[in-house]
């Protein structure tokens, strides 16, 4: 099993860019594609971003693509977010996850995942 604590969140405004970190903990990180996913309020956890465990192929979400990227450190056992030229729709608690599936866009293929940090974008 696998612990994540996620950081970095807060109130910024709007173009503005925030990078979020993922630090994890227990098994062996390298093993794990790691995923990063959304949720506002009332609405559902969505997919953000994916990285396999080598760091070579990266993927997002559409509202993601051009302005966010997933990058990791596996000597350290973190994985990032940065995000740039954030707009007030991507205000929502941000989620790392950990998946020993293959990783991909949907929860299903993430078993572990972290408590979550609130990203909040507002003038």
């Amino acid at each position: 099993q696998v612990q994540l604590v996620e950081s970095g969140g807060g109130l910024v405004q709007p173009g503005d860019s925030l990078r979020l970190s993922c630090a994890a903990s227990g098994r062996t990180f390298s093993n794990y594609a790691m995923g990063w996913f959304r949720q506002a309020p009332g609405k559902e956890r969505e997919f953000v971003a994916g990285i396999s465990w080598s760091g070579d192929s990266t993927y997002y979400s559409d509202s993601a693509k051009g302005r966010f990227t997933i990058s990791r450190d596996n000597a350290e056992n973190t994985v990032y977010l940065q995000m740039n030229s954030l707009k007030p729709e991507d205000t929502a608690v941000y989620y790392c996850a950990a998946s020993n599936l293959g990783g991909g866009v949907r929860r299903i293929a993430y078993p572990y995942w972290g408590q979550g940090t609130q990203v909040t974008v507002s003038s």
